[in-house]
């Protein structure tokens, strides 16, 4: 198979790489691109997607607003998250007609993926049968929810690696109550640096996805 583009987006705004993500599953709807990974940071977000999330959301919107949080209704899978600083995003825009033309089986490789980069920083890491993410214990290190246009994939995986969790205070985290959400600095007991985990999740979407090297 072709390499795997990497597009490193470094912070943007959520809105404006909504947008992106959306004229690049168009290229890649029509061949102009090959399969591409977006990785990056946003400002301080919250999401929700089909699966709803306002009845999970704790704080109103005048506390989100002194925060300085936004939120947007999205397009994507699942309830509702947060992103933000010390949090890294990736969107793969793939074509699933190369990938068993299965969003299901595509899902649970973005899991596998993100297990691969976690066990290289010794992190024992699962899924949960019933939910889209990536747990350790019961804590959830990695959110996913994702969106199909004619087999084309966008929106993805946001795994913590070193963000506030205050912010988190102000939601059930994909609607689910009592849950806590844990980081690889908590879980190793350092900052491991963005750098270091985006070329972790490159090498095991590599490996799972069965892309070449460049």
């Amino acid at each position: 198979m072709a390499s795997l583009r990497i597009v490193d987006l470094g912070c943007i705004g959520y809105e404006e790489c909504l947008a992106l993500q959306r004229e690049l599953v168009e290229q890649r709807h029509k061949g102009e691109i090959g399969d591409t990974l977006l990785l990056l940071e946003h400002p301080p977000v919250m999401t929700t997607g089909t699966g709803g999330g306002q009845d999970s959301l704790i704080a109103a919107p005048e506390d989100l607003a002194r925060a300085g949080i936004s939120i947007h209704k999205t397009d994507r899978g699942g309830d509702i998250t947060y992103h933000g600083p010390g949090q890294l995003v990736g969107y793969p825009i793939f074509d699933l007609r190369n990938h068993g033309k299965d969003a299901h089986l595509f899902l649970r490789n973005i899991e596998q993926s993100v297990i691969g980069c976690l066990s290289d920083f010794g992190i024992d890491a699962h899924p949960s049968p019933g939910y889209a993410g990536v747990w350790v214990g019961d804590d959830k290190i990695c959110s996913i929810g994702i969106a199909v246009r004619r087999w084309i994939s966008y929106h993805g995986f946001a795994l913590n690696v070193n963000p506030d969790f205050a912010h988190w205070a102000l939601i059930h985290p994909c609607g689910l109550v009592g849950k806590k959400v844990t980081s690889i600095q908590k879980l190793i007991g350092r900052d491991p640096g963005m750098a270091a985990v985006k070329t972790g999740v490159v090498r095991a979407f590599e490996r799972v996805f069965e892309y070449e090297d460049e």
